[in-house]
């Protein structure tokens, strides 16, 4: 029987569509294990474990360019690390295995484990610092909002093309001290604020999500959490807008290192994900965008989204895992 050569467009396309779920699911299981124990930096390595695990076994030969961190801070995932089986496609990875540590410990809704893959050298190479942004979902003209425009300015621009008042527009924020200001501005406006304590990839993905209630996202979050956002977007329509945050020398070198070379630039999402790309989540604690997991005497369940650039699908993947995989999780 003649070989069958699979060109790699049909491997990308299978990979994935399909196989990342696997990774994000493991991840989810992994760290939902220790949802309210209140262990950090435990629930999200057992998350990072799962994960690494996973994309090692796919037929990818991938790397890691938005991870837990540098080669000398986080011994898996990290920046510049290769994963999978390398008999397949060169991919761009971005991670963030457990999202939202803290919901996670504090088993308080949003904690996610998600995921981003694209063509390689399509990702942008961003550093592990922060990221000034704003997003809006699909719908609008181009340029509806300007990032170095005032938040109130904003929220204006918005509500006109929305083509509702200001107090009908709902603005997601990090609630952080360094939001004060911002966070006046739009209720100057009339318009709402919703607060999140942590997760700013659902965030962003929120302002996409018609049943969410949300309009618009600002503030400053983690350049990391602002490619796996710019992806989801890439996937499911909107607008956003970012720049980096470097404020120190040795910011300013590893930046020149990755290749950076306006510190200063200003990043559309075409700029942050230039080609083919999928995002997929899966809940790990119950919130607005996805089920936590639910742990039954025999069976396991997650629910994640996948989400492809180039046709626009989006799926929901409600998945049971019966007790015979149970151990394949851990």
């Amino acid at each position: 029987m003649p070989s069958i050569t699979v060109q790699p467009e049909f491997l990308l396309e299978r990979v994935l569509s399909l196989e990342i779920v696997r990774v994000t699911e493991r991840a989810a299981v992994s760290s939902a294990r220790l949802r309210g124990h209140g262990k950090d930096k435990a629930s999200d390595q057992a998350a990072v474990d799962a994960m690494r695990r996973e994309l090692n076994k796919l037929p990818i030969d991938g790397t890691v360019v938005i991870g837990e961190g540098e080669i000398d801070e986080a011994p898996m995932l990290f920046i510049g690390e290769k994963v999978g089986t390398k008999n397949g496609p060169k991919v761009d990875i971005a991670v963030d295995p457990l999202e939202g540590t803290t919901l996670c410990a504090k088993n308080m809704p949003g904690a996610i484990a998600t995921i981003a893959m694209a063509e390689a050298g399509t990702l942008l190479h961003a550093p592990d610092c922060y990221m000034q942004k704003i997003a809006i979902g699909p719908g609008y003209p181009k340029g509806t909002i300007d990032l170095d425009a005032p938040a109130d300015e904003n929220i204006m621009r918005l509500a006109k093309a929305k083509g509702v008042k200001p107090s009908e527009i709902t603005a997601i924020l990090l609630d952080r001290p360094r939001h004060a200001d911002i966070i006046a501005a739009v209720r100057k406006t009339g318009a709402a604020v919703s607060l999140i304590s942590d997760g700013d990839v659902a965030g962003v993905i929120h302002c996409a999500e018609p049943k969410t209630g949300i309009d618009i996202y600002l503030g400053v979050g983690g350049a990391p959490e602002g490619v796996l956002a710019a992806a989801a977007l890439r996937c499911i329509g909107g607008q956003m807008q970012t720049r980096l945050i470097i404020d120190t020398e040795q910011l300013r070198e590893r930046t020149r290192q990755m290749g950076i070379k306006d510190p200063r630039r200003k990043y559309e999402i075409e700029d942050m994900v230039r080609g083919d790309c999928l995002f997929a989540a899966t809940g790990v604690t119950s919130g607005a965008m996805l089920s936590g997991v639910k742990f039954g005497k025999d069976v396991i369940e997650t629910e994640t989204v996948v989400m492809r650039s180039v046709t626009g699908t989006v799926r929901r993947v409600m998945a049971e895992h019966r007790q015979f995989e149970k151990f394949h999780l851990d």
